[in-house]
């Protein structure tokens, strides 16, 4: 297991990048620590599969360190780094056994054949498949074989870090519950650094303790799940995490007011000085049915089982709001009320409120 220290990354596959947009990955700097697990979250084309690729060895970048327990490894080649790569696509030997698909990595190591028996039964039963380890792989489902590829990965004890390149992308939606339920579960049993790509926000969500959200090779914000739902740092995080994403309203300063479709709107706290695109920010579980505040029209209503989503048109903009129980029919004049501290102004996207002192 191991720390890691991103430290001024930069990297172009131009040869000769001349700007920012030559750029897939433009300054990051990032400290993970010994035994956390991590997500990478962003959309494809962000830069979160080459991040990870320079971690692993396979991309040495355009400019910056990585280090390993503050030891530069930029250099070394991904034998050298001590890592473990699951991909999107599992990684196995169809014409072995399961027990000898997990044992390889340790028999390629030298590590004696008790040890490898001892390190492959307690691999195989963290991930419930003892009952299929004289199974040929070429015989498993798309689930167990990613099970596999995901052990392989974690049989061997001296990694410094072990990378999933978006693992349950191939996966049916009815098992990668199971697979992200196994995932977590097995970080809290090995206690390896673990790293997890992907641009799904569910998986991300449910796996990570700390979660980089990434977009057009920057990092846009990195926080807990709940810091990510609840305050994020730019538009883009609000909008790409949660379901429906966060209502991202045009609004105009008024001196110390906000206004949005000419009503002025109570804020977290006072808006940051500067110039730019100023929107007000608030996600749709914050927004109530009132019987007084921003008059609206309903527009829409969608069923989403456990609640409605109920879309209403302030002005000439729409609002979207999680309604428990009844809700409106479409065409109905409502009200809705906005909770002061989750709403908060962004400026060019990013985050522009203080928090008010309590």
């Amino acid at each position: 297991m191991a720390k890691i220290t991103l430290r001024g990354l930069r990297h172009s596959y131009e040869p000769s990048p001349k700007g920012p947009e030559d750029y897939a990955l433009k300054a990051i700097d990032l400290d993970w620590s010994d035994g956390g697990a991590y997500a990478l979250l962003g959309p494809s084309g962000c830069g979160k599969s080459t991040l990870l690729n320079i971690i692993s060895g396979l991309l040495v970048p355009s400019e910056g360190q990585v280090l390993f327990d503050d030891h530069d490894v930029t250099a070394l080649p991904p034998d050298r780094r001590n890592i473990a790569q699951v991909f999107q696509f599992p990684v196995i030997y169809d014409t072995m056994s399961v027990y000898d698909n997990l044992a390889f990595p340790l028999r390629n190591r030298g590590v004696p054949e008790a040890r490898v028996a001892e390190r492959v039964g307690e691999i195989a039963e963290m991930l419930d498949v003892t009952d299929l380890l004289r199974t040929r792989a070429a015989g498993l489902s798309p689930d167990n074989k990613q099970k596999i590829s995901m052990g392989r990965g974690l049989v061997r004890d001296d990694v410094n870090v072990v990378m999933f390149d978006e693992p349950l992308t191939v996966i049916d939606p009815h098992l990668k519950w199971k697979l992200r339920s196994k995932l977590k579960e097995l970080h809290a049993r090995v206690g390896a650094t673990m790293i997890y790509v992907t641009h799904d926000q569910t998986e991300a969500l449910t796996f990570a303790d700390q979660v980089v959200v990434m977009q057009d090779g920057e990092i846009v914000q990195i926080g807990t799940p709940v810091e990510l739902f609840e305050r994020p740092a730019h538009t883009f995080v609000g909008h790409f995490i949660g379901s429906p994403g966060m209502n991202v309203l045009p609004a105009v300063q008024d001196g110390a007011r906000v206004l949005f479709e000419g009503h002025s709107v109570a804020l977290e706290g006072p808006v940051t000085g500067g110039a730019g695109r100023l929107e007000i920010g608030i996600r749709p579980e914050f927004i109530e049915l009132a019987e007084t505040g921003l008059p609206a029209t309903v527009r829409r209503v969608a069923d989403v089982g456990r609640h409605n989503v109920v879309e209403a048109v302030v002005g000439k903009t729409s609002v979207k709001l999680v309604v428990e129980g009844d809700v409106p029919a479409p065409g109905s004049d409502v009200h809705l009320g906005f909770r002061p501290d989750q709403t908060r102004a962004y400026r060019d996207g990013w985050l522009a409120t203080e928090r008010e002192s309590t």
